[in-house]
């Protein structure tokens, strides 16, 4: 799989303050609080923010970083969003691959003819949708477990699935 290793990946969104001492409440984009702590230091609209501390909200996380020190400064940070590098993310096996390398990939049928390109990965309960793009600016949606063959650097989108 082709990555881009300077995309900026969003782990979490910081949805507002909690108490007066700084610390934030998050909503996490990943499950695994321990990995999300091994990352240690976040971009927040390219401000670096350390973490200090950080543990389970029935609503996400709450987090304290060293930079955020009173509430003022932890409402500031409302709608922020907490990114790393593509880089910075954990290599995986050859047959499983992160959404955002996905996204920008060309997509083809299964000739190779061009369909477009892919622009967005959705997942509205029912399973992951890939959106596409194609020359006309037009997009359509297709299911990825049922329609979409992974390469490295394009994606082959199934006949019945294609507008």
């Amino acid at each position: 799989m082709v990555a881009a290793p300077d995309r900026l990946i969003t782990l979490a969104v910081v949805t507002g303050a909690h108490g007066i001492t700084g610390e934030v409440r998050l909503k996490p984009f990943t499950e695994d609080a321990a990995q999300f702590k091994a990352y240690g230091i976040f971009s927040a609209n390219g401000t670096p923010l350390t973490l200090k501390k950080l543990r389970p909200d029935p609503k996400g996380w709450v987090a304290r970083f060293s930079e955020i020190t009173d509430r003022n400064q932890a409402e500031a940070l409302r709608g922020t969003a907490l990114t790393v590098p593509r880089k910075a993310l954990p290599d995986l096996p050859a047959d499983e691959y992160y959404y955002i390398d996905l996204i920008g990939l060309p997509c083809v049928d299964s000739s190779g003819q061009s369909i477009g390109v892919s622009v967005a990965v959705e997942n509205y309960g029912a399973g992951d949708i890939l959106e596409i793009e194609k020359a006309d600016e037009k997009r359509f949606m297709v299911p990825i477990a049922q329609a979409v063959d992974v390469h490295d650097d394009h994606l082959v989108i199934a006949a019945d699935f294609i507008e």
